[in-house]
């Protein structure tokens, strides 16, 4: 029998680098009413969830047609706001779907359930493309992952990897390849990494996934080389790229 999965998108109003980005109108809607809704478009998903504490980004999720589930002001991450949800659920798989990613291809949602359903000893997957330019690589802002011939994460850093001294990269091969913050956990596995301290890697980095890493779980690497580009809204001129984006192929 096949895997049950949801996708849970948390979302707060406080954001560090753009408060407010949740509501922040993207071709007349908010932000998060465009993610949930490609999210819905997903193909093997039984429900899509926006988990917030903030009743305006509630109010306007439900009255896209949405559904909420409302929890505590205090979480540190939104991992933890993640798994508060899925403690109620009884689902396999739970996707983490992050709610600054306006323009979100269904398509990304499947490949991560997909992963999991077709390796049950796989414990979570998440998605990466690949960089080609430089000021990207080594921008700190964008987190670099690098893999192995297993697909298995080997390592997440702000730092651009994997260093080239020699000049040994193969012609036409990325310079690195750009994580893109979307996970697929199993259940059990979701539930045990929010019990979990943040590790001394994670506090260096400020990367929730290293956690995973620490403690031996292993993260497999969904190759995304969609041509078009991901814009991921963490500044106003993020915002600003993703409304002329959107202005450009119509509202979603």
């Amino acid at each position: 029998m096949r895997e049950s999965a949801v996708a849970i998108i948390p979302a707060r109003y406080n954001s560090t680098r753009l408060p407010g980005k949740a509501l922040a109108s993207i071709g007349g809607r908010p932000m998060v009413c465009h993610v949930a809704e490609r999210t819905r478009r997903a193909r093997g998903l039984e429900r899509v969830i926006v988990a917030t504490d903030d009743m305006r980004i509630a109010d306007a999720v439900r009255a896209a047609g949405g559904e909420v589930a409302l929890t505590r002001s205090d979480h540190p991450s939104g991992t933890d706001r993640l798994a508060e949800v899925a403690r109620e659920l009884d689902a396999a798989i739970v996707v983490n779907v992050q709610g600054d990613l306006p323009l979100l291809d269904p398509a990304m949602v499947e490949r991560l359930v997909a992963c999991l359903r077709a390796d049950p000893l796989l414990p979570m997957a998440t998605l990466a493309a690949p960089l080609a330019e430089d000021a990207e690589w080594r921008s700190p802002h964008v987190v670099k992952v690098v893999f192995g011939g297993d697909g298995r994460a080997l390592y997440f850093s702000r730092s651009p990897i994997p260093y080239d001294r020699d000049g040994s990269r193969a012609p036409g091969a990325p310079l690195g390849w750009r994580h893109i913050g979307m996970y697929a956990y199993r259940r059990d596995v979701l539930l045990r990494l929010a019990a979990l301290p943040p590790s001394p890697l994670e506090r260096r980095e400020r990367l929730e996934q290293l956690r995973a890493l620490e403690h031996g779980i292993g993260i497999g690497v969904v190759e995304w080389t969609a041509a078009e580009p991901l814009i991921e809204v963490d500044t106003a001129d993020d915002l600003a790229r993703a409304r002329a984006a959107m202005d450009g192929r119509g509202a979603a």
